[in-house]
């Protein structure tokens, strides 16, 4: 959406927010949690259709999930906001030339999973019943898919998972919470109301979804991928992740961008999941 479109969302909810600001909030955390692209196209569909599909079930969501089949690690990938299982496709005939036996899935309301809303909470559930079932020994996220990942580790404690990658992954939702306030002008009501409707919904305050303060529980062995010139999640938030994840390292790039999707990086990928 252009500023503009965006501004004007965000003025028309401050104006209904004084008629009701819990309807208000309401179309507002709705927007924020409905992904307006991600599903397939026709040449996207052709990065996945080599793979086994197979759909899982987690709650009232059908979750999409696809292998190639190998000898090695198994290997779990799980895509960021607003994407699909195509975005590995840079990286994929090097993991597959590795014989590593490589999943993915594809989040709620993305690729060919089912649902229309989507929130890192119900992703990291949707990860862990995946890695449930084919039980990886490497975790790989990229940006929310990362997040949702971390929080997949603190509470579900996988013991098959000895190695996390996290690329261009946030440090908490309290950032994102905000980004999204400021980007659409939302007045103090909606703001408030916003906050309250997370905790409303998951029993804690917004920020408690810290990935960077969860990562302290974690004992898989972690590598950290972000960009300096990351314009969607601040390379601070990379900083803040390796402070608190001790067994961890940080490789900081310059000018690969959020999507991180830069060749050089695919040996130092490798060399990490193969030591």
């Amino acid at each position: 959406m252009s500023s503009f479109v965006i501004k004007s969302i965000g003025n028309a909810l401050n104006a209904t927010s004084y008629i009701s600001s819990k309807y208000a909030s309401k179309k507002a955390v709705n927007l924020f949690a409905s992904p307006r692209k991600g599903r397939y196209s026709e040449h996207q569909k052709k990065v996945i259709s080599s793979a086994l599909f197979e759909e899982l079930k987690f709650d009232t969501v059908n979750i999409a999930t696809y292998r190639w089949t190998g000898k090695g690690k198994t290997i779990l990938l799980a895509h960021g906001w607003e994407s699909n299982t195509s975005r590995w496709d840079y990286i994929l005939e090097d993991l597959k030339a590795q014989d590593y036996n490589i999943i993915a899935l594809d989040a709620p309301a993305h690729g060919r999973s089912s649902g229309k809303q989507f929130n890192a909470v119900l992703y990291s559930e949707c990860i862990n019943l995946v890695a449930k079932k084919f039980k990886p020994q490497v975790l790989i996220g990229h940006s929310v898919g990362g997040m949702a990942s971390v929080f997949c580790m603190h509470n579900h404690q996988l013991t098959s998972v000895k190695q996390m990658i996290l690329l261009g992954a946030p440090a908490h939702f309290t950032g994102v919470f905000s980004r999204y306030k400021t980007m659409m002008g939302y007045n103090k009501r909606i703001s408030n109301g916003l906050d309250k409707i997370v905790y409303e919904r998951f029993g804690k305050p917004v920020a408690y979804f810290s990935a960077a303060n969860f990562t302290e529980s974690i004992k898989a062995k972690g590598l950290i991928i972000h960009d300096k010139k990351d314009r969607i999640i601040p390379y601070e938030d990379a900083q803040l992740i390796a402070n608190r994840y001790s067994n961890s390292e940080l490789i900081t790039t310059t000018g690969f961008g959020h999507g991180l999707k830069d060749e050089s990086l695919t040996p130092k990928i490798i060399d990490f999941i193969n030591d």
